[in-house]
């Protein structure tokens, strides 16, 4: 499958999405520049009312779990990073394209647990403004449909009545190894819930579902993308997720290219629900047909087919998902190994146990440093590794948690490789 194949609507499933992913020897390593000394101090909690350590990495970690580390290389030396092999060329942290081929793909190989929110400039973009939008001064949202009295929602009251949302993840259902993984980033927010807004419409009855549309009229016509900003939701579904109209990321008002002066944020749900520049809500019946954007994302939402009707789609939301960010290279009594830090983020429960293995050969061990306490937004791991020979690894993670869906985890999805040169 090529890259415009997942954006192009392509119906494969996740697993020939995955297919190949086991990558044999032939690759060459690439060496990212050296990192040299301890990372800067912990500047916000990650865990609330816990105290922190930190092991030789840099990572935090709650002091109840301070007995359970593996940390052997105390007194190491951190003498590089290596580059993921086999991954795609393009840029990072950069914008490119424009309107609907427009993207930025976030580099996650510089995440710290000190700093888990994306900044803004290098928070992911997935498609970017449209030429054509209207002027943000004089937005407004259309509120109609199935309600007693429509109306339209100014952007200044909405700004207005905007509270904060928290800190959530986000990643594009056509996230995938070809862009390293690029299409995910984690942002604070600030917003209007949409629960209170649909308790002030007065829906009439026979409502079932909120069709949430944004600005999608483009000056150019796209090589990779249809055209489609829309999302049928049960008003159960909006609620539960904790959806809101947002105004604000990381404390400034939205950015053009994210969907300002207004978007749809879904947490745990796939980024192409969190529809971009809203101006429209509107109440419809339960027998209300899938939009064309649910239509393109339907396989890489993990549906069954493509349904007709919205109320056969399954909820859009992001299974438990982990891989590796980097792999450090240290030197510990003139010895070499390796560190790999990573992220487990989605699902809707903490796991226990996160587990990892080194090429389909060898067995999965539990991961050394973990402990989840929330799936929203990531949770950072760390897992000293010495491999046993010189070679192209495949990484692979794994939760073996009968009650926890991880269907894209468990194909194989997220396999990084890495070439190892030197013991």
């Amino acid at each position: 499958m090529t890259w415009s194949d997942v954006y192009n609507g392509s119906s494969k499933t996740i697993s020939s999405l995955a297919k190949g992913l086991e990558i044999g020897p032939g690759f060459r390593p690439a060496h990212r520049k050296p990192m040299l000394g301890r990372r800067s101090l912990l500047k916000g909690s990650l865990l609330s009312g816990s105290a922190f350590f930190f092991h030789f990495a840099g990572v935090a970690w709650p002091s109840s779990l301070r007995t359970q580390q593996k940390d052997p290389a105390r007194n190491g030396k951190l003498l590089g990073t290596l580059d993921f092999i086999d991954e795609g060329p393009g840029p990072l942290d950069l914008p490119q394209g424009s309107e609907l081929d427009g993207r930025l793909y976030s580099d996650l190989s510089t995440l710290e647990p000190e700093n888990p929110i994306t900044l803004t400039e290098k928070f992911y973009i997935r498609t970017r403004a449209s030429e054509l939008l209207p002027d943000p001064l004089t937005w407004q949202v259309k509120l109609g449909g199935l309600i007693d009295r429509p109306t339209n929602l100014g952007i200044e009251s909405l700004r207005k009545a905007a509270k904060p949302m928290g800190t959530h993840l986000m990643e594009c259902a056509g996230n995938v190894r070809q862009a390293k993984f690029g299409l995910l980033s984690v942002g604070e927010w600030a917003g209007v819930p949409v629960s209170e807004i649909l308790d002030k419409a007065k829906a009439k009855s026979g409502t079932a579902r909120v069709l949430i549309s944004g600005f999608d009229r483009y000056a150019t016509e796209s090589r990779t993308s249809i055209p489609g900003a829309s999302w049928a939701f049960s008003p159960e579904q909006l609620e539960k997720a904790g959806a809101f109209l947002a105004t604000e990321l990381n404390g400034q008002p939205l950015p053009k290219d994210h969907g300002a002066p207004v978007r749809l944020v879904v947490p745990g749900w796939y980024g192409c629900t969190s529809i971009k520049w809203v101006n429209e809500i509107t109440l419809v019946r339960e027998e209300v047909e899938a939009t064309s954007q649910m239509r393109e994302y339907a396989a890489r939402t993990l549906q069954k087919g493509v349904p007709r009707l919205a109320k056969d789609f399954e909820p859009a939301s992001i299974e438990q998902a982990a891989m590796p960010i980097r792999i450090e290279k240290w030197t510990i009594a003139d010895k070499i190994q390796y560190r790999v830090v990573g992220i487990a983020w989605g699902g809707s429960q903490p796991i226990n146990v996160l587990q990892i293995r080194f090429n389909p050969e060898e067995d999965y061990v539990p991961v050394d440093n973990f402990h989840q306490l929330k799936n929203d937004p990531w949770t950072f791991w760390t897992h000293d590794w010495s491999p046993k020979a010189p070679g192209t690894y495949s990484i692979r993670l794994s939760v073996k948690e009968p009650t926890v869906q991880a269907r894209r985890l468990d194909s194989g999805y997220y396999v990084r490789s890495v070439e190892i040169m030197e013991m």
